[in-house]
């Protein structure tokens, strides 16, 4: 009979992910360090297990998870970087980073985000609580930082559409209270590309 494999989070084509958490039930007698030897061997380049153990009873990799942090990288050289090519978002024009982290602050706290989902993630409760979304920058390169107890579906994404449009001058700061209290996903802003995209963490208790 084929093992169930639960995943904390999925993501969608050409997102990624560097702390993804699996589990699943066995009979099998392996010992942690044995099972994610065998699972490497076998696993695609692209793929790799860092770590194994045996989790309490009853843990499930979805529903025990407290919480997930997303990064999301820009590239903002005037030459797209090619080695970034897979894992971010080049976009050529300066921005405002200021802006962007302001607005940042106005998304901290307890939503409603329906404006920044997407319809197929429609039918369960947009009220998540972001606990923490700062921007980190480096000479050309912006990350945007995300943690929240729960995310909707291309949300990030979508925040950071939004953040763009901010840090071009299209919108000011607080225009993402507006958009916010509208719960409209027509008046946010485009969806980013999911290259940028990355699962950095899944929490637990």
């Amino acid at each position: 009979m084929p093992t169930r494999v639960v995943g904390a989070s999925r993501t969608d084509a050409g997102v990624h992910a560097l702390r993804q958490v699996a589990s699943l039930s066995t009979t099998a007698s392996i010992e942690p360090r044995a099972f994610r030897r065998a699972l490497n061997a076998v696993l695609p380049a692209a793929i790799r297990v860092l770590d194994s153990r045996e989790a309490p009873a009853g843990f499930d990799a979805r529903r025990s998870a407290r919480g997930k942090r997303y990064a999301y990288l820009i590239d903002g050289g005037v030459c797209a970087d090619p080695f970034l090519r897979r894992y971010a978002w080049h976009l050529p024009w300066p921005l405002d980073r200021t802006a962007m982290s302001r607005a940042l602050g106005f998304v901290r706290g307890k939503h409603d985000f329906s404006a920044f989902c997407a319809a197929a993630g429609r039918g369960r409760s947009p009220i998540c609580t972001v606990r923490s979304a700062r921007l980190v920058s480096r000479k050309t390169r912006v990350v945007v930082l995300i943690s929240a107890d729960s995310f909707l579906h291309h949300m990030v994404r979508n925040l950071v559409g939004s953040l763009v449009e901010i840090g071009r001058g299209v919108e000011r700061p607080e225009w993402i209270v507006q958009v916010l209290d509208g719960r409209d996903r027509t008046r946010a802003g485009p969806t980013a590309p999911p290259q940028g995209l990355v699962l950095a963490r899944v929490m637990y208790p």
